[in-house]
């Protein structure tokens, strides 16, 4: 704990982890001890100066809280939004103390204490100003982190084909692996055209029984440097009326599979000591899923292993994510026989999941479907929880599966 804590402090100077602690605390002990505790009647905002008093500053204090915890967690992250409107901020809180003194005291000590006041604001802002780069920093490109080649299951479409893409335009050389071999062959092709990078197409039924091992044996030859267990798929409908077979091969898929992969080829990644592990998880693993029942406790699976590697292998080499997409537009509505509902874009859910990867053990792509989860996971009874999923889910299950 000691060692990831100094890890994430060293990515920014040491005010801006004094900042960093300021808006924890303004966010999480402050603001609302001040929200909830505090009486009206004593209760004070300001903003650019301007004092509020009463229920107008109670009013006004959600908008304090999010600023903190945006601010928080930007910082920690060091986000690229942080740059320019933590600057501006900074900046309108040194304006809010000249105009404060001058409206209060007046006069010449007016001005001076508040240009005294608003000096160290003014200055943080400029400081702000300046780490434009630090906020807007990319890590190497994961060739250079890990290494020369991926492998990602689930290719032949959707968020694995994307995520081949991606990985294609970072450098990386890839095996694709799926069932349709026509369609690996075509992405292979592109990929070579479009980037410049060698392929290896392998056809390969992984929901069947040692189809896993057949694979890891098929690039024992290649450093495999980045690993994509991608390939599931989900199935909708009442349990007891699912097939027990499809039922069968959906815990292959997405949960035996993954483990044989990893186990085969993570040793190798531990003693060159680089490389990295991606799990596509879903948001439906942080809850009970009804009618999609099976499908969430396979991703459950597939986000505690994940997670529980990314704590297992810090200070390795070797980075560890578990991609929870919500409803994507992909092929696995159709496969899954649900109600055909909007979704978000693959190409944007994948450039997430790069993006997150040795920054974070999961990433949920997109602020709603962030929001969902957590706020059901942490926030509601899990009986309410799991029949509020029911009601939802009803909605994008045939009438004769549920």
């Amino acid at each position: 704990m000691a060692s990831w804590l100094r890890e994430h402090l060293a990515r920014r100077p040491a005010w801006m982890n004094a900042l960093l602690a300021f808006s924890v605390f303004m966010a999480v002990v402050y603001v609302p001890w001040d929200f909830l505790c505090k009486p009206v009647s004593y209760d004070v905002e300001v903003w650019l100066g301007v004092a509020l008093h009463g229920w107008a500053a109670k009013a006004t204090e959600p908008l304090h809280w999010a600023l903190y915890a945006a601010g928080a967690y930007g910082l920690w992250r060091m986000r690229p939004w942080m740059w320019p409107w933590a600057s501006l901020y900074s900046a309108q809180v040194a304006l809010g103390m000249l105009v404060w003194s001058v409206h209060v005291r007046g006069g010449a000590f007016g001005w001076l204490g508040g240009l005294v006041a608003a000096l160290p604001f003014a200055a943080l802002s400029a400081a702000l100003w300046r780490a434009r780069e630090d906020f807007g920093r990319r890590p190497r490109r994961l060739r250079e982190r890990y290494g020369e080649w991926a492998l990602v299951t689930g290719a032949s479409a959707g968020i694995g084909g994307e995520l081949a893409r991606a990985l294609a335009a970072e450098g990386l050389s890839l095996v694709l692996v799926a069932r349709r071999e026509e369609r690996l062959r075509a992405l292979a092709t592109e990929l070579e055209r479009e980037h410049g990078v060698a392929t290896r197409v392998v056809a390969a039924d992984l929901g069947a029984p040692g189809g896993a091992e057949q694979l890891a044996d098929a690039v024992s030859g290649l450093e495999i440097a980045l690993l994509v267990n991608n390939a599931g798929f989900g199935y909708a409908g009442r349990f007891d009326r699912q097939e027990t077979r499809r039922l069968c091969e959906m815990v292959q898929l997405n949960c035996v599979t993954p483990v044989v992969l990893t186990s085969r080829l993570l040793p190798a990644m531990r003693e060159r000591g680089r490389g990295a592990v991606i799990f596509t998880g879903s948001v439906s693993g942080r809850q009970p899923l009804p009618l999609h029942a099976l499908y969430s406790a396979t991703k459950a699976f597939d986000l505690f292993l994940g997670e529980a590697l990314w704590a297992e292998l810090r200070g390795s080499g070797v980075d560890v994510l578990v991609l929870e997409p919500g409803s994507t537009e992909t092929e696995f509505q159709q496969v899954a026989r649900e109600v055909p509902h909007s979704g978000a874009d693959a190409r944007e859910v994948a450039q997430a999941a790069l993006d997150a990867l040795g920054r974070q053990p999961s990433v949920i792509p997109g602020w709603f479907d962030w929001l969902r989860a957590n706020a059901a996971q942490r926030l509601g009874p899990r009986s309410v929880v799991a029949l509020l999923a029911k009601r939802v889910m009803e909605a994008q299950t045939p009438p004769e599966m549920r």
